[in-house]
């Protein structure tokens, strides 16, 4: 049996097919432990830890932080018995594969070539090339922006027809000697007959302006009275030279380019599938929770959550577990393949999270069976492990029903898109200090706007307003409410 083991990338979610190795936390020689995490890797679900299936020393790490790997290709590999002498000389264990060398080849140019320029690299690993021809086997150089010195030399070098069809580099002709920039060059006698009208004539008579050195600005080149008074006061003094101004540039130099791949890249495509999928209605309701900021003041001063984190998305989350109890139709999905449907029996509640790699939606269990207190331990557990960037991927899928809160960035609501296979999530406004009638007087309220969005495949307007209206009912008198309805 080989004492060296291969661990290559596993799937880490049902349908991944790549990881990015985002760290190492381990080096070759480096002794590890069995299930000591080895390498960060991010998936199209989150960024996980991966550890070590055996004990003993690592002997190759197979993709630096960075790299892209399919599943299935090895990450590393781990001597499981580094006691028992050196290893044997493997020379298929260094040797470049085929595919390698010509990587290899690819990466060493012999001078940079920008992405996407004829012989640079494109997309594939493939030379740019075009069509008919092989690749270019010179670098490739920017022309000269206009109204530069170096434009203006290239353009008083003179370039062969010849050279310039073969693409080769003209040899440059000797300049012409350069004339001082105040100089201005006088007018060439005029040949033919001067085009001028009798009166005009007889006005350079007086003035004693020859019309032959005169240039015409008439119609066809004549010689007009302005163009006579001008030659007599004498050449124009020449104006001067202001340097052009900087062309602003609009090209590559001024662009930042982000991959898209990861969370983001399959939060993109979730939301795209969603939103041309699931016939979407969003719905609005502003609410006076006054009394819900009151009753989580008395919430903070009881034992059960003393060392908790308590903030409205708590009872907001508690109105929508409560309202789904009177209305399970919005606990639902669409079953496009059975034609059915499916009414959930419990509630995975999603909880909208931002982070670093992107938008992600972990969900809380089975959240209808919790008690209040447990209600808010998993929601503060959620939110470290989502800052983290540790949410594994079981807990961003089975979702059911979500809430996004948009009022921690000072928004007042939204339109939502829905989660793939959920009809339903909520969108929880900015809590202000607003003018609201309250018993026939105006008075400054707490108040809020909730926006929900569901697929009105499943949720026509009467339940999805029904819905909403409870949530409302409920962060407006909690305590009633909880006394009510459980």
């Amino acid at each position: 049996m080989s004492r060296i083991k291969v661990f290559n990338l596993p799937d880490l979610a049902e349908g991944l097919t790549e990881g990015e190795v985002l760290d190492w936390l381990v080096k070759v020689g480096d002794t590890v432990e069995l299930n000591q995490p080895i390498v960060e890797v991010e998936t199209a679900k989150s960024a996980v830890e991966l550890p070590a299936k055996w004990a003993g020393v690592v002997t190759r790490i197979y993709a630096e932080a960075g790299t892209v790997v399919e599943v299935g290709k090895p990450l590393f590999s781990i001597d499981t018995d580094p006691g028992a002498g050196p290893l044997p000389a493997d020379p298929s264990e260094d040797a470049p594969s085929s595919d390698d060398l010509s990587a290899v080849e690819m990466a060493r140019p012999e001078e940079p070539v920008e992405p996407g320029m004829i012989g640079g690299p494109a997309p594939g690993g493939r030379t740019a090339v075009l069509v008919g021809y092989g690749p270019r086997t010179t670098s490739a150089k920017r022309r000269p922006r206009i109204g530069t010195p170096e434009a203006s030399r290239a353009a008083a070098t003179p370039v062969p027809p010849a050279a310039a069809t073969a693409g080769v580099s003209a040899v440059p002709a000797t300049p012409a000697p350069e004339l001082p920039a105040p100089a201005v060059a006088a007018p060439a006698a005029r040949t033919g007959p001067v085009l001028a009208k009798p009166p005009v004539r007889k006005l350079a008579r007086d003035l004693g302006v020859d019309l032959t050195t005169v240039n015409g600005t008439g119609p066809l080149g004549s010689v007009t009275r302005e163009d006579v008074h001008q030659a007599a006061e004498g050449p124009a003094k020449p104006a001067a030279i202001v340097p052009a101004p900087a062309v602003a540039g609009f090209d590559a130099a001024r662009e930042q380019r982000i991959p898209v791949k990861g969370v983001r890249k399959l939060t993109a495509e979730n939301m795209v599938a969603s939103a041309f999928t699931a016939p979407h209605v969003t719905e609005f309701l502003t609410v006076d929770v006054t009394r819900s900021m009151k009753t989580l003041e008395k919430i903070k001063t009881r034992r059960e959550f003393a060392e908790l984190r308590v903030s409205p998305l708590l009872l907001v989350a508690k109105a929508v577990l409560l309202a789904v109890k009177r209305h399970p139709m919005v606990n639902s999905t669409w079953s496009g393949a059975t034609n059915e449907i499916v009414v959930k029996e419990y509630v995975n509640l999603g909880i909208a999270a931002a982070t670093e790699r992107g938008l992600i939606v972990p969900n809380i269990k089975d959240a209808g069976r919790l008690a209040l207190p447990e209600l808010a331990e998993a929601l503060n557990a959620l939110v470290r492990t989502a800052k983290s960037g540790k949410t594994p991927p079981a807990d961003m899928s089975g979702g059911t029903l979500s809430i996004t809160n948009v009022g921690v960035f000072g928004i007042d609501t939204g339109t939502p898109i829905l989660p793939p296979g959920e009809s339903a999530i909520l969108a929880f406004g900015a809590i202000r200090p607003t003018p609201w009638v309250h018993k026939g007087k105006i008075k400054i309220r707490q108040v809020t706007t909730l926006g929900l969005s569901f697929d009105h495949r499943i949720i026509d307007g009467e339940l999805g307003s029904k819905f909403l209206r409870d949530i409302g009912t409920f962060l407006e008198d909690p305590e009633g409410a909880m006394l009510s309805w459980t």
